[in-house]
């Protein structure tokens, strides 16, 4: 009786937290790591790592983790990523491909799109994928007449929407009601004589529908609905936010902000108000010692609990690796080598890079990377952070021995990856002599979209300090 009710017990352990498997194939990330992400909050987009595991010599991995809620999970490796969305207590076979060799290398990332085996119809994937097809395959044929025709554009994506209310009339999901309904709220952002005004708008997609956190359809558009309050804000209401501030008052600013009309909701006034403070945080017109503070309480004291999450996150954005801002600290320690913090390297500029020696495209500016630093090293440290293996190949392994400056290879573990916000390779982070962000992320020896190196700062630089 007892071993009965235990596995009841744990049965019910396991259900409730909505634990998800997602067994996947990788030919192109064998011995790689793949880690799964969420999104924390859709207004700051901060992600947190749920599960990690290594793809297997025959190509399979399998991940586990928790999801009490439908959400959006992306799986990063080699950087790339690709996305899913995942529902409580489901399994998925997926595909994880290698970037397009047609598509352009993005240091920053690339995106590759998963595929699915044996995808159940009523899965919210399933469900998202065939949505889409159709609002692309309506786009296509009818956006050309938003300008030429825009009465014939309104009526045919009248038509449209009713077509998909009838289709989906009776589906019991939640998410993809939210989903469908916030992408036709986006759609009727496109600019037509017979748009809707910002009220119409506010009164047939926002006010009766409940705040939900984890859709990101809904939350991108709330985020964009409240874009930029202040100026819209009339001048009596302004004033009184803007006394708020001075007086680093959380709750003066809601009720300043309760005399808008669109902000009735208490619950989106409260996130509205984090959103707003972190939007003129660089404004010269107000000061950011006291948006911080009110930040600060509100990260960890809001009227609902989930905007406590946004607030930190929010909060976070805006302060750290800033310019301007102080770097934060570190302790660089390996084998057979000098240990290392930023008093170390006092009187001198940093220039962290953050790569994997794996990487083809990461080799290809080691040798422009070589050039720089002998043109610029009496002035700016190179410092190159590697993650620490005992898996590399002899060419990654030399690739780091030929460099002529300190190569450390660090922990996943250790807090210089999370504190300096190591989300791809490679990445470079400019710190000065005083121990303050210059940029991050920094040029790289590589032209940029805009032709631009980090070259140019590194010449003015040395101008500068050789004086």
């Amino acid at each position: 009786m007892r071993f009965s009710l235990l596995i009841s017990f744990l049965f019910f352990i396991l259900t409730s937290t909505g634990q998800v498997t997602i067994n996947g194939i990788a030919p192109s990330y064998v011995g790689k790591t793949i880690q799964a992400y969420r999104v924390l909050d859709y207004f700051s987009y901060k992600e947190e790592m749920v599960a990690s595991t290594t793809v297997n010599s025959d190509s399979t991995f399998t991940l586990y983790l928790s999801s009490p809620y439908t959400q959006k999970i992306i799986l990063k490796s080699n950087n790339n990523s690709g996305f899913l969305f995942v529902q409580p207590n489901a399994t998925y076979q997926i595909d994880l491909p290698e970037k397009d060799k047609y598509t352009p290398y993005r240091p920053d990332g690339n995106q590759v799109e998963i595929g699915f085996h044996d995808l159940d119809s009523i899965d919210i994937n399933y469900k998202l994928l065939g949505f889409q097809r159709w609002v692309d395959y309506f786009l296509g044929n009818n956006y050309h007449l938003k300008s030429t025709k825009p009465i014939e554009f309104t009526e045919s994506m009248d038509r449209f929407k009713t077509r998909v209310e009838k289709a989906y009339k009776n589906d019991t999901s939640t998410y993809l009601k939210t989903h469908i309904k916030f992408t036709f709220a986006s759609l009727d952002n496109i600019q037509t004589a017979t748009a809707r005004n910002r009220y119409e708008k506010h009164d047939f997609y926002i006010k009766y529908t409940p705040v939900q956190y984890h859709n990101e359809a809904y939350m991108v558009y709330i985020s964009d609905f409240y874009q930029k309050m202040m100026p819209r804000l009339p001048n009596k209401t302004n004033q009184a936010v803007y006394e708020a501030i001075l007086k680093s008052s959380p709750a003066l600013m809601m009720r300043a902000l309760g005399t808008e009309y669109t902000l009735i909701n208490l619950r989106i006034r409260e996130m509205v108000m984090i959103k707003t403070l972190t939007e003129i945080y660089y404004s010269d017109d107000y000061p950011q010692t006291n948006i911080i503070t009110i930040l600060d309480s509100l990260s960890q004291k809001c009227l609902f609990k989930e905007n406590e999450i946004i607030a930190k996150n929010l909060r976070s954005r805006v302060t750290n690796l800033v310019p301007g801002g102080i770097a934060p600290s570190f302790v660089l320690m390996a084998e057979d080598m000098e240990s290392k913090t930023m008093s170390s390297y006092t009187g001198k500029y940093i220039y962290f890079h953050f790569f994997d020696p794996e990487s083809e495209e990461s080799a290809k500016e080691l040798q422009l990377l070589k050039e720089m630093y002998n043109k610029y090293n009496t002035y700016i440290e190179f410092v190159s952070i590697v993650k620490k293996s005992n898996a590399y190949s002899k060419i990654a392994t030399q690739r780091m021995d030929d460099l002529p400056w300190d190569v450390y290879p660090l922990k996943p573990s250790n807090s210089i990856w999370k504190n300096y916000q190591v989300e791809s390779l490679p990445l470079y982070v400019l710190i000065d002599a005083h121990g303050y962000i210059v940029s991050s992320p920094a040029l790289g020896p590589k032209p940029n979209g805009q032709y631009q190196t980090i070259d140019k700062t590194f010449f003015y630089i040395n101008k500068a300090m050789g004086k």
